[in-house]
This record gives structure tokens, sequence and C-alpha cells, in this order.
């Protein structure tokens, strides 16, 4: 389950980045959120890592 925050996040040098979030499930059955900022060439990448 992940979520791809459609707000780009730029930097002065034009590379975008995208915010992913996660959701990931602890020991103890909850579930709690991953927030990563990565390039929009790698967001495929990193939702397909477990």
């Amino acid at each position: 389950m992940a979520k791809k925050v459609v707000a780009t996040l730029k930097n002065k040098d034009g590379v975008k980045y995208a915010k992913v979030i996660k959701a990931v499930k602890t020991k103890s059955g909850a579930y709690s959120f991953r927030e990563e900022i990565v390039t929009e060439d790698k967001v495929k990448e990193v939702l397909a890592a477990k």
C-alpha cells in the first residue's frame, strides 16, 4: 500500500523529486507510514521494493 504525492519538489538544477509514502506493517501488526523523497525516475523502484 503506497501513495505518491502529486506535488513535485523542484531543485534549481531542474531535477524533479517526488515524495513517496508507504504503509509498513510493524512486528505488532500495526501499520506505520514511511516517507521518502526520491527523484521521479526512481519512484517505481522504491514502490516495488519491499
